[in-house]
């Protein structure tokens, strides 16, 4: 039912009247997962990622930042989202990379670091307990 009401969230988007070219859609994101989760482990390291699909626009990249703080990035790369190619960490755990244009993004803030792109990623907002992490926009 999520995947139906974001398809068709994204379907409006893109059909709007006067949109704007070049930006990644806003889509509605809420996401909860409990922190004991075993595909999780990644992120109680400094440069861990977790690539969930599902959500977002092309599915969502958490990333712990070396303050121990956990970021989330929608995975479309803004570089012709359009194209809703979707960006994949690297091993490096510092940047993600767009396999459609070859453009790279710093996981600490989500800002273009390698050309073509020239604009950040789209973030979400994340709060986490002792027990659950919580990303919505």
């Amino acid at each position: 039912m999520r995947q139906a009401l974001i398809i068709f969230f994204a379907a409006m988007l893109f059909t709007a009247c006067g949109k704007v070219e070049g930006v990644v859609p806003s889509v509605p994101v809420n996401f909860r997962a409990s922190r004991t989760d075993p595909r999780f482990t990644a992120l109680n390291s400094v440069g861990g990622s977790v690539v969930i699909s599902g959500y977002g626009v092309a599915g969502l990249l958490l990333y712990k930042q070396a303050d121990g703080t956990i970021s989330c990035y929608d995975r479309c790369s803004s570089y012709q989202p359009e194209k809703l190619c979707a960006i994949t960490p690297d091993e490096t755990g510092f940047t993600a990379t767009d396999p459609c244009s070859g453009a790279k993004f710093s996981l600490s803030d989500g800002s273009p670091v390698k050309a073509p792109a020239t604009k950040y990623l789209r973030s979400y907002l994340v709060n986490t307990t002792q027990f659950e992490i919580f990303v919505s926009n």
